[in-house]
C-alpha cells in the first residue's frame, strides 16, 4: 500500500458521521485544554511579547478573520495558527500521546481553527478535522519510532505535527485525496524542530510548534491552489520517515486506520512540565501525603526513567539541579521533584521557586537513572522512585502518569484546569462557554466571536 496516498484518502474520505461520538467528545476536551494554556501564555509567557513584536515588525500582525486565544484582536489565518500553536505549547501544559511521544493539540488545533474560521466551517466539521489531524500526526510519530527520532535530535511535536496540521486544515479547505497527498509532500519539506533548545533553556520549542501549525496550514492552502507537492512524501527514498529516523516502520502509519482511534489515547497533563517528570511527581505527591513528609525529612530521591526521559529531564544532572529559567525548569526532573515535595502540588505559578535556595538544595538531593524495566514498553512515561526520609527508604513504581486514557479527567476536571489557568487574567469573554458550544455550533467563527 502507498502509505502517503492511503493516509491522504483517510484524511479526506472519512465521513464525520463515521467518527465515534466519544472520539469527537475527546477532541472537544482536548481543544478546551489547549485553549486554557494558550490564553494564559498569551499574557504570561516570557516569549510571547517577542513573537508578537516580530509579527508586527514584519507586517504580519494585521487584522483578519481568525481567533487567537487570549487576545482581543483577530488575525490572518497563518498568523493566528502560529500564535495559537506557540501560545498553546509555551507552558508545556498541553496534551501528550505516549506512543508517539508528542503533543498533538498544539500543532493541529490552531491550524484547524484558522481553516475553520477562514472557510466558515461548523463546529462539527472543525472537530472532525481536529480528529483527523490527531490521527495523522500521532500515527506518523509512532512510525518514526520516538526513541530513534529523539536520538537524531528532532522534536516530534514540531516535525510530525506539521503533517497533522496539514491534514486538519486540508480537510476543511476541501482537498481531495490527490490534493491532500500533495499537501503532505509540501509538509515533508517544511517539517522541522530541534532539541537543541535543551542546552540553554531557549524558547525554540514553543515557537517551532507554532511554526508547525502555520506551515501545515500553508501546505494545505498551497495544495488547494493547485501547487504540486512531492509524491510518496512519507515512505519515499528521500521521504520524511527515512530522513528523520533510523528505525522508522512505515506500516505503523496505516495499521488500524479508521478503526483504532489514537485520539482516545491522548492524555491531559496535570503538571506544566515535560511528561517524563509526571509519573515521578505523582509518586512523590502520594508519598508526601501518606508519610506526612516535609522537605527537611528528605535525604535522597532516586528517580528511574526511560532513556528518552533521561535525555530530556535528567542529563546533565548538575545542570538540571540548577534550573533558573522556565524552560530549564520544564525540563528538570530535580526541579519538578523539589516543587512537589515543597509545595504538595505543581502548577504554573510554582515556577516562582526557580532560583530559590531551598528548592535548589532539595533538587541537589535528586538523582536520575536509566531504569531498564521501563525500556521496550509501549508507554515510556513511567517512573521508579526511591525516597530516603526519616531513616526509611520508600519505593514506588508508577507505570503511567495520571491523565492517561485510563485516568482521563472528566469534564469538571477539564474545566477546573482551564479556570485555574485563566482565573488570574482579565476576562473579555466567556471562553469556556464558547468552547463548550463548538460541538453543535453552526459556525465556529460566530461561536467564538
Amino acid at each position: 500500500m502507498n502509505i502517503t496516498a492511503g493516509l491522504a484518502e483517510f484524511a479526506v474520505q472519512t465521513d464525520a458521521a463515521a467518527i465515534p461520538s466519544d472520539v469527537l467528545d475527546r477532541a472537544l476536551a482536548l481543544v478546551t485544554d489547549l485553549a486554557g494554556s494558550a490564553i494564559r501564555a498569551a499574557t504570561d509567557s516570557e516569549s510571547s511579547p517577542a513573537i508578537l513584536a516580530m509579527l508586527d515588525r514584519l507586517g504580519m500582525a494585521g487584522a483578519g478573520p481568525c481567533t487567537v486565544f487570549g487576545l482581543t484582536q483577530h488575525y490572518g489565518a497563518a498568523t493566528a495558527a502560529l500564535l495559537n500553536g506557540a501560545f498553546g505549547h509555551s507552558l508545556d501544559f498541553d496534551d501528550t500521546h505516549a506512543d508517539s511521544s508528542l503533543h498533538p493539540s498544539a500543532p493541529v488545533v490552531p491550524a484547524a481553527l484558522a481553516a475553520a474560521e477562514l472557510t466558515g466551517a461548523s463546529g462539527p466539521e472543525f472537530l472532525a478535522a481536529v480528529v483527523i489531524g490527531f490521527e495523522v500526526c500521532c500515527r506518523i510519530g509512532m512510525a518514526l519510532d520516538p526513541t530513534a527520532h529523539y536520538a537524531r535530535g528532532f522534536h516530534p511535536t514540531a516535525t510530525a505535527g506539521t503533517f497533522g496540521a496539514a491534514a486538519a486544515a486540508g480537510r476543511l479547505l476541501g482537498l481531495d485525496a490527490a490534493g491532500m497527498a500533495s499537501a503532505f509532500g509540501v509538509a515533508a519539506s517544511q517539517a522541522s524542530g530541534s532539541l537543541q533548545f535543551l542546552e540553554n533553556g531557549a524558547w525554540n520549542k514553543r515557537y517551532q510548534v507554532g511554526e508547525a501549525s502555520m506551515k501545515g496550514l500553508m501546505a494545505a492552502t498551497l495544495a488547494s491552489e493547485g501547487f504540486v507537492g512531492a509524491s510518496n512524501a512519507l515512505e519515499g527514498a528521500h521521504g520524511f520517515l527515512k530522513g528523520y529516523s533510523d528505525e522508522s516502520v512505515a506500516d505503523r502509519v496505516v495499521s488500524g486506520l479508521g478503526q483504532d482511534w489514537e485520539t482516545l489515547r491522548i492524555a491531559v497533563k496535570p503538571y506544566p512540565a515535560c511528561r517524563y517528570t509526571h509519573a515521578a511527581v505523582d509518586g512523590l505527591l502520594r508519598l508526601r501525603r501518606q508519610e506526612d513528609l516535609t522537605a527537611d525529612d528528605i535525604t535522597r530521591v532516586r528517580v528511574g526513567l526511560h532513556r528518552n526521559g533521561i535525555a530530556l529531564v535528567g542529563a546533565p544532572i548538575e545542570t538540571k539541579r540548577k534550573a533558573r529559567s522556565i524552560v530549564e525548569g520544564q525540563f528538570s526532573m530535580p526541579y519538578a521533584a523539589a516543587v512537589a515535595l515543597l509545595r504538595g502540588q505543581f502548577g504554573w505559578d510554582d515556577y516562582d521557586l526557580l532560583g530559590d535556595p531551598g528548592a535548589e538544595a532539595l533538587a541537589g538531593r535528586v538523582e536520575v537513572w536509566n531504569d531498564p524495566s521501563l525500556e521496550g514498553l509501549r508507554h515510556p512515561f513511567g517512573a521508579t522512585l526511591e525516597v530516603e526520609a526519616k531513616g526509611r527508604t520508600h519505593r514506588l513504581h508508577i507505570p503511567d502518569p495520571s491523565g492517561e486514557p485510563e485516568t482521563f479527567p472528566d469534564a469538571a476536571a477539564i474545566a477546573g484546569k482551564f479556570n485555574a489557568l485563566t482565573a488570574p487574567l482579565p476576562h473579555n469573554r466567556d471562553w469556556l462557554s464558547a468552547l463548550n458550544g463548538l460541538r453543535d455550533a453552526g459556525s465556529v467563527r460566530q461561536c467564538l466571536a
